[in-house]
């Protein structure tokens, strides 16, 4: 095994009020305690798998070749989904097989992908029916940084078995683009799946129902309480209030019809 220190991520929707997220840890330091364990965030909405692919891919990029990202929001835990692991180029992915990896199977080339049923890797043969979290996915996981050859740790599967949740679509129309939300951060900014580059460039607007929101380039070029859109720092189109909360102010949500009409 290599002993070069590894990163390995964690993502999920456990929240930070109970043990979930430390007894995963915990597990992960019982494999190889020098293994860098860094938390992308436990605050992904109860079970949504969107939100959970949307920002384990935002994240994927800023980190270094080989790290090992265990993704868990797994709303089928205990059922007849896939327990997997995923080798990229630059990374491994490890967590269910629900569509959280989704993003990943459409933008990169995966390598190698496994279904984990090699319990020796696990952190019990008898694993929870609720916390494959801590059971399979914590323990393989830290194998994986640790060095163990993904080939060692399950059963091969053609990666065009996995599956893919049904992204959302940003479509042309006559006048700009139709898309939907595609997420909602913490500061109740509306993320949607119109691509910055669409827009970058010109004079825009979004139009929902009627209400015109302009394009702009900052928070700051509207006064405090108006809303705005923008190219946000993950490169989407981003509808936002200045110094306020987008969805709760225009009431939107996941899934919602986004119109972006380019006017020059």
């Amino acid at each position: 095994m290599s002993m070069e220190q590894k990163i390995l991520t964690l993502l999920s929707d456990f929240g930070l009020s109970d043990v979930y997220v430390g007894v995963m840890k915990g597990v992960i330091a019982q494999v190889n305690p020098l293994i860098r364990v860094i938390d992308l965030t436990h605050q992904i909405p109860p079970q949504n798998i969107a939100a959970a692919q949307f920002n384990l891919l935002n994240a994927y990029p800023y980190f270094p070749a080989g790290t090992v990202h265990v993704a868990v929001v797994d709303p089928g835990v205990g059922g007849k989904r896939r327990a997997i692991a995923l080798q990229l180029e630059d990374g491994f992915l490890v967590g269910p097989d629900n569509g959280l990896f989704t993003g990943f199977l459409t933008q990169r080339k995966i390598l190698y992908a496994v279904e984990l049923d090699q319990s020796e890797y696990w952190r019990s043969p008898n694993p929870s029916s609720t916390f494959h979290g801590r059971d399979i996915f914590a323990s393989v996981g830290a194998y994986l940084a640790n060095g163990i050859d993904i080939a060692s740790i399950g059963t091969p599967i053609e990666p065009d078995s996995l599956v893919q949740s049904s992204l959302p679509l940003c479509v042309p129309t006559t006048q700009g683009w139709l898309g939907k939300v595609q997420y909602i951060d913490r500061f109740g900014n509306v993320i949607t799946n119109i691509p910055g580059d669409r827009v970058q460039g010109h004079t825009w607007k979004v139009q929902l129902g009627k209400t015109q929101i302009p394009g702009c380039l900052t928070y700051g070029d509207v006064q405090p309480s108006q809303p705005l859109a923008l190219i946000g720092s993950h490169g989407w189109v981003e509808i936002a209030v200045n110094n306020g909360d987008a969805q709760y102010q225009l009431r939107l949500h996941y899934g919602n019809p986004i119109q972006v009409t380019i006017l020059q």
